[in-house]
């Protein structure tokens, strides 16, 4: 593990405790993923105990200990996202990419989500993908939409 990138992350935020959590979101931004080595890299540099690092780690969701896809598709599974199709989307979803929720590809180039709402109703049903809302989804649309993430 290269720890160049990850000490200039923790040297921007002036090796503060207090910016722990900004310093594991910048890392996993990079990374797509928080390996152990580096957390103790982080907790090593800060002078905070390792157990607090991952306290914070798993007690977040936004935070992964396992490898992520370069392509993060959320789908939102909220009830007016529910109501609108977002089941036959998801299953479209899986099938095109060939995984379920929480899993990540082999090729590391997707992981699938589901969220509770994504805060945008009346575009249901709507998946995010890599930050990009696309919403009024269509099962028949979603290769189009995909293959601009290859």
């Amino acid at each position: 593990m290269d720890f160049q990138n990850i000490d200039q992350i923790i040297d921007k935020h002036g090796c503060k405790a207090s910016s722990l959590i900004q310093i594991l979101l910048n890392i996993q931004s990079e990374n797509h993923w928080l390996p152990k080595e580096v957390l103790e890299r982080v907790s090593q540099r800060l002078d905070v105990p390792m157990s607090q690092v991952q306290h914070i780690t798993t007690f977040y969701k936004s935070f992964s200990m396992v490898p992520k896809g370069r392509h993060e598709v959320h789908v939102c599974m909220g009830t007016a996202c529910h109501v609108r199709g977002a089941q036959r989307v998801l299953d479209a979803v899986e099938e095109q990419i060939g995984i379920k929720p929480g899993e990540t590809d082999v090729d590391l180039k997707f992981s699938l989500e589901t969220v509770n709402c994504i805060g945008c109703c009346a575009l249901g049903p709507v998946m995010v993908v890599d930050g990009e809302y696309h919403g009024n989804l269509a099962p028949a649309q979603l290769e189009g939409v995909l293959k601009n993430y290859e």
